[in-house]
């Protein structure tokens, strides 16, 4: 299988190399140049997520060079639970957060580590990876120590929580943190002109561990996969999902996995305050717009780069699509009214996507659903505790992040800054 950037200018390219490149030169992104049709008898007798995955991948390098290496590399990257929590008859919660950084990241992330020091080449890239609160940390703990990339992870001043902040700066000597003046945006349009360099992309070798990257979205469709078919094997009946999103790489994933036939029903993309997505999907029209400060703060998107992939989607895939915008003090009143009806504690993020639950019709919310729980509600226990009055206790993985030291360089948001620290 090729991949074609979303911008049509672009040679061709097998998947580890659209993997190396992570944005197409015309600075399109890439998309599979068709989707494999996949029905449910395809995954019979398969019973962990890395066994769905190799499955679910294998048409999309078939020809590659990682195509002999895939079992191994989903193996070892997709190697920790996935549970399902069952909250109402009609309600489970898919907790996507027992990964070394307790977050959805470390899927993508992992995944991502794993094919670059599969690829013949050995020659050194420089992951570039701006980051609204998860993905820096994942990918930091996902390429620490590795022989063939180093990191550099871009955040934004003051727009993330202090475990997050934590996370991004405590890794080791490959993987460089640097504090942006400025917001989510501001570090991704650093990164998209970095790539635009082509100096700088000789001179570095650039990668991108954002979820531009197709090594990023290729291990999030899994767990869809994962839990659709069983749902559908037990019940007969599609799953449908409700998805916490901010630059729309989780919620492309799921859609990627309808569009090889999955069976998956309704999409629900569950935002926050950051209106884009919601007035896309209200009046069609996409106009991003500055990011704004939330609780959900790893969402804070005005721009959210996936929408490319999402607008070069058959209109027929993207059927079955909404979008719900919720308030922080929806957030608020979510996290403290779930914890009292169904001793559920949310992080902020997981919290949108209840809510979001909550707003459906009665008849809409008797059918099946899965919530997307993203991240360890600890992450964010500033905001969380006080709203549930009990302290929440990190898990060993987050402990031990804990225990490690910190150091980050703060820059301007501009490009030469940026390049001093390369």
């Amino acid at each position: 299988m090729k991949f074609v950037s979303t911008r049509g200018s672009a040679p061709k390219i097998p998947a580890s190399a659209a993997i190396s490149a992570g944005i197409a030169p015309d600075g399109g992104l890439y998309v599979p140049e068709t989707f494999p049709r996949f029905v449910v008898g395809d995954f019979d007798g398969l019973s962990t997520l890395a066994q769905f995955a190799n499955r679910l991948f294998t048409p999309f390098f078939e020809g590659d060079e990682l195509a002999g290496s895939l079992a191994q590399i989903c193996d070892s990257s997709l190697d920790f639970d996935v549970p399902v929590q069952s909250v109402t008859h009609d309600l489970n919660v898919l907790e996507l957060f027992h990964g070394p950084t307790a977050a959805f990241k470390d899927f993508g992330a992992r995944f991502l580590a794993q094919c670059i020091d599969h690829m013949a080449s050995k020659e050194q890239q420089t992951i570039l990876v701006a980051t609204s609160g998860d993905t820096g940390g994942a990918v930091g703990c996902a390429f620490e120590n590795s022989n063939h990339a180093r990191v550099v992870i871009l955040y934004p001043e003051g727009r993330v929580s202090p475990f997050q902040q934590h996370q991004l700066t405590c890794w080791g000597n490959n993987v460089k943190a640097l504090e942006i003046h400025g917001d989510f945006d501001d570090c991704q349009i650093l990164v998209k002109q970095a790539f635009a360099d082509e100096d700088l992309n000789l001179q570095h070798h650039l990668g991108s561990a954002n979820s531009i990257n197709v090594a990023r979205l290729l291990p999030q469709m899994s767990y869809y996969a994962f839990t659709a078919i069983k749902h559908f094997k037990k019940t007969g009946q599609l799953a449908n999902y409700v998805i916490p999103t901010g630059n729309m790489g989780n919620g492309m994933a799921c859609l990627w996995a309808r569009a090889c036939g999955i069976p998956i029903g309704r999409v629900v993309f569950a935002i926050n305050a950051n209106r884009t997505l919601f007035d896309f999907f209200t009046t069609g029209k996409l106009t991003p717009q500055p990011s704004v400060s939330t609780l959900a703060n790893a969402m804070d998107v005005g721009n959210p780069s996936n929408f490319e992939r999402y607008a070069n989607l058959n209109p027929l895939t993207a059927e079955n699509t909404q979008c719900l915008m919720i308030s922080d003090q929806q957030i608020k009143h979510r996290i403290a009214d779930d914890f009292v009806s169904y001793d559920q504690i949310w992080c902020p993020h997981t919290a949108c996507a209840a809510e979001s639950w909550r707003q459906l019709s009665a008849d809409d919310r008797r059918q099946h659903w899965y919530l997307i729980a993203t991240a360890h509600p600890y992450k964010f226990r500033e905001v969380v505790e006080p709203l549930i009055d009990e302290t929440i206790a990190p898990p060993p993985a987050m402990q031990s992040i804990l225990d490690r030291k910190t150091e980050k360089t703060t820059i301007r948001a501009n490009l030469e800054a940026l390049i001093a620290e390369l």
